[in-house]
């Protein structure tokens, strides 16, 4: 009995120092299976926080582009509204030169018509002048005919 008792004493030992192994055991799978799901969602973390990243990175990019398409665009515009004025103000000293073109020549015609009507005032004078000097030596003419014949 004794030795039964022994048996089974040392069976308990053996049953107990089995069952704390096999406590180790699940408590080693345990943290086993906890180690891989926490790098599991540290992994995952790191994703999201590449993902967010990720994300930032292009919104930066995409907004950089579009401030700096932005600024081309108003640049261009600002390059033709230079232009623009430059062609317009070029157009208008085109247009005053013309006018002064166009003045000058007024001016010039007018003054060759007043020397035309003096030089037709002065022909006419002339015209006038030598008819009257005509008539007068044809009255004059006439005069002495009359007197010869009145003498005769």
């Amino acid at each position: 009995m004794a030795r039964q008792i022994e048996a089974q004493r040392q069976g308990e030992i053996k049953a107990a120092d089995d069952k704390r192994a096999k406590n180790l055991r699940l408590i080693a799978e345990v943290e086993a299976a906890n180690k891989i799901a926490l790098a599991k969602k540290a992994e995952l973390r790191q994703r999201e926080l590449d993902e967010e990243q990720k994300i930032v990175r292009y919104n930066k990019d995409k907004i950089e582009r579009e401030v700096a398409l932005a600024l081309e665009e108003r640049r261009l515009k600002e390059e033709k509204e230079k232009e623009v004025a430059r062609l317009r103000e070029m157009q208008e000293k085109a247009a005053d030169r013309q006018s002064e073109i166009d003045a000058l020549r007024a001016k010039r015609a007018f003054e060759e018509g007043e020397r035309g009507s003096r030089r037709k005032e002065v022909a006419e004078k002339e015209k006038m002048v030598r008819q009257a000097n005509e008539l007068e030596v044809a009255r004059k003419k006439q005069f002495m005919e009359r007197e010869g014949t009145l003498a005769n």
